[in-house]
């Protein structure tokens, strides 16, 4: 019977009561679609790297290592030297290793020298390897493979020129060796898309006429001759490594951490990503308690919407006292209104969160590389929803108290 006269009630007053419900639903959608983002997040930057067992690079911080290695953000304090790489291959637990040399760019784009090993070993969500859209791998000395971004922003296919910039964000480049583009790779949503992938020898080839960071003036050695000589190079930026069985990581780790003949860094991406995520935590914080005080301000809003119609009610609560209403039957009611639109609001907002993760989930891998996935709603999402339904009985206690004390005869009084 309750049931039926706070339904009633609120269909009386479906213009109000839709505000506050679309108020709800769209402050739990985004409480809800920030949690989603963040994990989407976390799990994107998990998957950016998968399989590697190490990364290693000369002795700084890990999360720095873990930043340009990976994620082209920032720059490495000191190189690896050839010798330290080949040493670390040679190891017995060492399965597999990449090279990766950073430091020159193409139109704001990092250009990272390594070799077909980076192809075959580089994987990312959980195990993918790299495939190429178009063309083929690095074959000539001067092909380059660019990532998708890198393709669509630069409007580049196979064959085009690339000349490569000397350093970051220079305007100085190596314009008497342009590279030519041989592939291009499929979209993967991690920092590959926007990279220019050359070989080593490339690196060490367009570096050849140059001294302390500027060009030899009037020296030039041609394309040919560039291709006989010996090209290997002196150092690296850092390495990605696999090794044999997971029960040699620590050891490995440990060795090149106190590896004798330069200051070198071993570390694990998962730590060096739990550190990362544990410097942003803050930012985290605050994301969550922002989404919390919108679903707060709709609750007090929905709160303000009953109070507004008390007075507009004063005859109904009036005459259901006079029937013999008790005073908890009052309450219950507007308590009742309050649950049904907090419920009805709440489920609309998970709904409205799937239905902008099915539209938005390919736009934002494509233009941000983050995959967010959807799913069946967790217990966390079921815990929201019971919890704002149970907000809504708390903040309707306050007009529902009011309501029940209003006197018989003033309800009834006619007022002009």
């Amino acid at each position: 019977m309750m049931l039926r006269l706070a339904v009633a009630s609120l269909m009386a007053r479906a213009l109000t009561v839709g505000m506050a419900v679309l108020a709800i639903a769209l402050s739990v959608a985004l409480f809800l679609g920030v949690e989603k983002v963040r994990t989407g997040a976390k799990a994107s930057f998990a998957d950016t790297i998968s399989g590697t067992d190490l990364i290693v690079g000369a002795r700084s911080g890990s999360v720095q290592l873990l930043l340009y290695s990976v994620f082209r953000i920032g720059n490495a304090t000191n190189n690896v030297t050839w010798e330290s790489y080949l040493d670390i291959a040679a190891r017995p637990e060492v399965e597999w290793i990449v090279p990766v040399s950073l430091g020159d760019s193409h139109r704001q784009f990092r250009v990272m020298g390594t070799n077909s090993a980076f192809f075959e070993h580089y994987k990312y969500r959980q195990g993918r390897s790299l495939e190429l859209a178009q063309g083929a791998q690095l074959g000539d000395l001067f092909d380059a493979v660019i990532g998708a971004d890198v393709a669509a922003t630069l409007n580049y296919g196979i064959g085009d020129p690339i000349i490569v910039s000397h350093g970051i964000a220079s305007f100085v480049e190596h314009e008497d060796q342009p590279f030519r583009v041989s592939g291009i790779l499929a979209k993967t949503g991690t920092p590959v898309d926007r990279t220019v992938i050359v070989s080593l020898e490339a690196i060490e080839a367009i570096h050849v006429d140059w001294q302390g960071g500027a060009q030899v003036p009037g020296q030039t050695t041609p394309a040919e001759t560039l291709r006989q000589m010996d090209l290997t190079p002196t150092a690296v930026t850092a390495a990605l490594v696999g090794v044999q069985s997971p029960l040699q990581t620590f050891a490995l780790q440990r060795a090149i951490n106190s590896y004798p003949k330069e200051p070198l860094l071993a570390i694990l991406p998962g730590l060096a990503l739990q550190e990362l995520w544990g410097i942003v935590g803050i930012a985290e914080t605050a994301l969550l308690a922002v989404s919390c005080m919108v679903v707060v301000t709709a609750l007090i809003g929905m709160m303000a919407i009953i109070f507004s119609s008390l007075n507009e009610r004063r005859r109904e609560m009036a005459i259901f006292r006079a029937m013999g209403a008790r005073p908890r039957t009052i309450v219950g009611m507007l308590v009742l209104e309050a649950m049904l639109m907090a419920a009805v609001g709440a489920l609309l907002g998970l709904a409205l969160l799937y239905a902008a993760l099915f539209v938005a989930q390919p736009v934002v891998d494509s233009a941000f590389g983050l995959w967010l996935p959807i799913e069946a709603p967790t217990l966390r999402d079921v815990y929201v929803v019971l919890a704002v339904v149970g907000a809504g009985a708390i903040v309707s206690l306050v007009p529902a108290t009011r309501a029940y004390r209003m006197s018989l005869a003033d309800g009834m009084m006619v007022r002009t």
